[in-house]
């Protein structure tokens, strides 16, 4: 998989860190919208406004969890809406920023801060 073949599309923005990630851990991007669509647990995210969002990855000699830290932003249609109401019923859209993956060796504790990488806090 190389880097350029990650691309953004309307429901998902991929940040440059989040691209790296998923060549170092050998994730693909497949992978980290499943974990965004049906995670195990989520937590609040270490970074202002940010969620973690976790999936199980269990084999039957190793245990794993794919992390992955998203963002959301809403944004607004204004196409043939004539009041605030339609506005806020039709023109929504939600766009998920996708900030970092990582797999986490053996079961996080919950409600606890999780552990994020060295490099990943770095870049943050």
């Amino acid at each position: 998989m190389d880097i350029n073949s990650i691309k953004n599309t309307r429901e998902f923005f991929w940040t440059n860190h989040s691209k790296y990630k998923l060549l170092q851990y050998g994730l693909s991007p497949m992978a980290v919208k499943g974990v965004i669509r049906r995670p195990d647990r989520t937590e609040t995210g270490i970074a202002p406004k940010t969620t973690a969002v976790m999936k199980r990855k269990d084999s039957k000699k190793t245990k794993k969890e794919v992390w992955v830290m998203i963002q959301k932003h809403e944004a607004y249609n204004m196409k043939h809406e004539t009041n605030k109401e339609e506005k806020m019923l039709r023109g929504v859209s939600s766009k998920t920023k996708i900030i970092s993956a990582w797999i986490y060796p053996g079961v996080s504790p919950k409600g606890k801060d999780i552990y994020v990488p060295e490099d990943t806090l770095n870049e943050l």
